[in-house]
């Protein structure tokens, strides 16, 4: 990779980066959607693969990574046909239209959320640094925030919420002490929050645990507040008709629920019948319209994982578009 691609140009290190372009295979004149453009590192390694000749549609909820990516990528690849919008991916088919787009070559999602927001204390996203529970991606808009769910959801949705998108064992313990403290004075600041969630681990427990104890409660509720999973099926509701013959399909993800959705959806996308293993012939008319390029998910290598700590769950899985389907 040519040193323009590399991340210390950016805030915020992408992980797989190599791998992104092996399979995503980039080449100049194509069209790329990077859906979770952030600060700009994959688009910035597209580029630089390319010399600046991909075109790129970049999108992002995010609206001050947004602006850094723009200054950073137009500065480094003045001519490169770039388009830079503030939107969810899950929305990609209206951006595409809006810049005159009616196939992609290639699609990326990276699905983590950036060092740089965890770093940011006003963000609401970190036990470690205190801040107000705000959590949400786009803070321009008037969407639900953290607060809002910690304060105002019944014990038993929270406990839901942390047990689907947190996988926590003590959902429903964390949730009862979230509730007996609500009742004395609103949750209002994330440390805040981290005492309540500490405060309902056993000490044995909290020991023994691998992890701070506020991890997979502060994972649930961010994934609930921005509506992760259904951003995630929305675009693969839509995204394969918008694939051109051969054109890539590259997803990287951090939690076991997105990185099964993607799993399945691309084993659904690849079979070429629905119908039942028994039955004798074909009912259901459904034609394969993906190949899976990974039989099983590409994690970082420990070299990657020793520089950039996050990429350390990180499992990217890609598929192409069939030829003929």
């Amino acid at each position: 990779m040519s040193n323009e691609a590399r991340s210390d140009r950016f805030p915020h290190e992408p992980v797989l980066v190599d791998r992104v372009l092996e399979y995503l295979r980039p080449r100049p004149g194509g069209r790329y959607l990077d859906g979770t453009l952030g600060f700009g590192g994959h688009t910035a390694a597209l580029l630089a693969e390319t010399k600046g000749g991909a075109e790129i549609l970049g999108l992002d909820r995010d609206r001050e990574a947004l602006e850094q990516a723009r200054v950073r990528l137009i500065r480094a690849w003045p001519n490169a046909r770039l388009f830079v919008r503030k939107a969810r991916f899950s929305h990609f088919v209206e951006e595409m239209a809006g810049v005159g787009w009616d196939f992609l070559d290639g699609a990326l999602l990276d699905l983590g959320i950036s060092s740089h927001q965890v770093n940011s204390p006003h963000r609401g996203f970190s036990f470690l640094r205190d801040g107000p529970l705000d959590m949400r991606m786009d803070q321009d808009g008037a969407g639900l925030t953290a607060s809002e769910v910690v304060n105002a959801y019944s014990p038993k949705e929270l406990a839901r919420i942390i047990a689907q998108f947190g996988e926590e064992p003590l959902a429903g313990r964390i949730a009862r002490r979230i509730d007996q403290t609500r009742r004395q004075h609103p949750i209002e600041t994330t440390l805040e929050l981290v005492r309540v969630v500490e405060s309902a681990y056993p000490p044995t427990r909290r020991a023994r645990a691998r992890n701070h104890p506020a991890t997979r409660t502060f994972q649930a509720l961010r994934m609930f507040v921005n509506d992760e999973i259904g951003e995630l099926a929305g675009f693969l509701e839509h995204v394969v008709p918008w694939l051109a013959p051969e054109g890539r399909l590259v997803i990287i993800s951090f939690h076991s629920l997105e990185d099964r959705l993607v799993k399945h959806f691309f084993q659904d996308q690849a079979k070429r019948c629905h119908c039942p293993p028994r039955q004798p012939f074909c009912l259901c008319g459904h034609q394969a319209t993906l190949r899976i390029l990974t039989k099983k998910p590409v994690i970082a290598s420990s070299r990657e994982v020793a520089v950039n700590p996050r990429s350390r769950s990180a499992k990217l899985r890609a598929a192409c578009r069939l030829v003929e389907v």
